[in-house]
């Protein structure tokens, strides 16, 4: 009956491993990657490996101990009562006490379940290290369309810029507010001017004061058209900026996708496919459903609750093992023919011998066998000890991790507010930078901000999505 369960636990271990439900079939989707790291991956194949390794031991420790079989020649046969006696031949079977066997066979199993825990174990961990460098290649790929974008932005501002510069009027308030002021001098000066007809003019008659208007408006268009040209290139200086922040984040992917197909065990140089734009996982958790699944699923308990098992196990094999084996075994002698016996030993001269054996050990020396048995029930509250631990350290991490969530969520709120109330601030002051009634520095810097809470909502998004992962991992769920 117990073989029967072992092989159901084994075959239902297999189908668990092999048979990952709820994949689909993009080639390129987070499922096909998955897929392929579990399949690929070294390490996940070594402890796979390692799993079906213990899984052998199983049958090894049912197993019986080997007969022994002795065989003895006589250089000399030996002279006996019937004969003279060329070789012996014994045969003994040992058979532990009883129950032995299974107790081994018991530890045996629970070591096979601490392995494929182990693999359960290297397997999410390797689906979190996937998904968190899949959502951080997600998180570059919106990066680069945000900073492409900004850049579209400031080639407009640009040509805003431009067209400031080459317009007559490109000064700005104080061109305009000169020029409505210099045509009021300049009817002064047309009414104090004798015809042309009339003789020369008279340079008495024109006021003090144009001589200086001139020189204002020289001075004044002169430093319109000097803050135009100013404002063109503070724009390239900070296409520039934006241009290197670009480049870092083309160097900063080809390493992700390294990084990623490492874990994929295929090579570096080989694309990743992401998708277009970087979207918030819903997830929702109830704290009381969370910690009780982390409990019974997270495969670091299971293996340290058949670890203490296998201890148990190995506790009842040892006082088993502290009572006497029993051997039954077999003799025979072969016997020669000898000459010259009397009458009376004629009929048995040269029959050889068959004596039936038995054997049995006398485990005397019980200090061995009794520090074995504290041993193992040391290391069993070890184990046991170190659960309760793992449990405080898993609850605790699951807090954390949920704290880290809200605190993803609300910044991803927060910045996706921030960023519409910035996009309506610069609308405003690009119509009213073009009206010359703002400084191109408080256009940049509202640029500025509307990139930055581009790049922090993105950032948070895939904290956020990292933060699901590291909770999926907690209570061992797949995808």
């Amino acid at each position: 009956m117990k073989n029967k369960n072992l092989k159901r636990f084994l075959s239902g271990g297999l189908v668990m491993i092999l048979t990952l439900t709820g994949y689909a079939q993009q080639t390129d989707s987070l499922s096909h990657y998955l897929e392929t790291a579990v399949r690929n991956n070294p390490l996940i194949n070594a402890d796979f490996a390692s799993y079906k390794a213990s899984m052998e031991k199983v049958t090894q420790a049912g197993a019986y101990p080997d007969p022994e079989l002795e065989i003895g020649f006589f250089l000399k046969p030996m002279e006996v009562v019937n004969g003279k006696q060329i070789a012996d031949f014994t045969l003994m079977q040992m058979f532990p006490w009883f129950g032995t066997r299974s107790a081994a066979q018991n530890e045996a199993t629970e070591m096979t379940k601490m392995a494929y825990e182990k693999f359960r174990e290297s397997r999410n961990d390797l689906f979190y290290q996937v998904k968190s460098q899949w959502y951080q290649l997600s998180n570059l790929r919106e990066q680069r369309k945000n900073t492409q974008a900004h850049l579209v932005l400031l080639n407009q501002l640009e040509q805003l810029a431009l067209t400031r510069f080459s317009s007559p009027t490109g000064g700005g308030n104080s061109q305009r507010s000169f020029s409505s002021a210099a045509q009021q001098p300049a009817t002064i000066v047309g009414g104090g001017m004798q015809s042309m007809g009339g003789g020369t003019t008279q340079e008495s008659s024109v006021p003090p004061a144009t001589n200086s208007m001139n020189s204002m408006q020289a001075s004044s268009m002169s430093s319109g058209t000097s803050s135009s040209l100013s404002d063109v290139l503070r724009i390239q200086l900070e296409k520039k900026e934006l241009e290197n922040k670009l480049g870092t984040i083309l160097s900063d992917t080809k390493a992700a996708e390294a990084r990623f197909n490492a874990l994929l065990n295929r090579p570096q140089q080989l694309s990743v496919t992401v998708p277009d734009s970087l979207q918030q996982v819903l997830f929702s958790t109830d704290d009381r459903a969370m910690l009780d699944t982390i409990t019974t699923q997270n495969p670091m308990l299971a293996m340290l609750e058949a670890e203490g098992n296998a201890y148990e196990a190995k506790r009842v094999m040892d006082k088993r093992m502290s009572y006497p084996m029993f051997g039954i075994g077999l003799q025979y002698s072969l016997i020669g023919k000898k000459t010259g016996g009397t009458d009376t030993m004629a009929a048995m001269n040269g029959n050889d011998m068959i004596m039936p054996m038995v054997k049995i050990t006398l485990p005397i020396f019980r200090r061995k066998y009794n520090a074995q048995q504290r041993e193992s029930q040391f290391n069993y509250q070890s184990r046991r000890m170190k659960y309760d631990d793992t449990v405080n350290k898993l609850q605790a991490e699951y807090t954390g991790l949920k704290q880290q969530l809200e605190d993803a969520s609300r910044k991803v709120t927060l910045y996706t507010e921030q960023y519409t109330l910035s996009q309506s601030i610069y609308q405003v002051m690009v119509r009213s930078f073009s009206a010359g009634n703002t400084s191109l520095t408080d256009v940049i810097a509202v640029e500025r901000q509307m990139l930055d809470y581009n790049l922090r909502k993105s950032e948070s998004i895939a904290s956020y999505n990292t933060m699901v992962a590291g909770i999926q991992k907690l209570v061992s769920t797949t995808f």
